[in-house]
């Protein structure tokens, strides 16, 4: 069963640890199939390296698992929500990757200081909130993604131009048209993360880009009238 989808998702999950994103065990990435509700994911607690195809887990929008020998990633209840509510993506990627972590960690938002971020995300990368211990003891994994969707409502946000969020005390989650994508994103987070620490430290009163600069980077690559690249 969707014996592509599975190997697209194996390729992206073991670009992680190729792109330095994440350590041991840590992180996953999934992918759906829309037409067939389904979407396939990393085996929970599997190591990367002694990872194959065929460990890769089918479950269905609930989160149910509809094939695969091995327990799926522990976070599946938040990429199944997220599929659910966020209905034009089509892959997600969790990591603990270093620096936006460090980010998340500190409870903030990350601001567009440069055009590496306006190519991506189209304005701050927000931080969600704290879960409540109710929600931890509840449901923890699944209200791991009610908060994301509850924050992108509250602030107004499209998913789609800002493809992540970082959870306070917790990690980033990325997403995208596919896997590949989710995790092209969660790459150049962590660099965006990596570039305003180290901007802060060179220059403490360091703002961040005007919008007209914001507005041409991010719609050059993504807008209606888009040219970067080829067709």
């Amino acid at each position: 069963m969707l014996e592509d989808l599975k190997e697209k998702v194996f390729l992206a999950n073991l670009e992680l640890p190729e792109q330095g994103l994440v350590k041991y065990t840590w992180g996953n990435v999934s992918q759906v199939d829309r037409e067939k509700g389904l979407f396939v994911i990393k085996p929970s607690g599997v190591n990367y390296k002694n990872m194959k195809v065929e460990d890769m887990v089918v479950c269905d929008l609930d989160g149910n698992v509809v094939e695969g020998k091995l327990n799926p990633s522990s976070d599946t209840p938040t990429h199944a929500y997220l599929y659910r509510h966020f209905f034009n993506i089509g892959g997600i990627c969790h990591t603990h990757s270093t620096y936006a972590t460090a980010f998340a960690q500190a409870g903030c938002e990350v601001t567009a200081m440069g055009t590496t971020h306006a190519d991506t995300f189209y304005g701050p990368v927000p931080c969600a909130r704290y879960l409540t211990e109710e929600e931890v003891k509840e449901a923890y994994e699944a209200n791991t993604g009610k908060v994301i969707v509850e924050t992108f409502e509250d602030k107004k946000i499209d998913p789609l131009a800002v493809p992540g969020i970082l959870l306070h005390g917790h990690g980033p989650f990325t997403w995208g048209k596919d896997a590949t994508s989710a995790v092209m994103n969660a790459a150049i987070l962590d660099e965006v993360c990596h570039t305003n620490t180290l901007a802060k430290l060179i220059n403490p009163k360091a703002t961040d880009i005007p919008q007209f600069v914001l507005d041409k980077h991010y719609l050059r690559k993504h807008g209606e009238n888009a040219y970067y690249g080829q067709k």
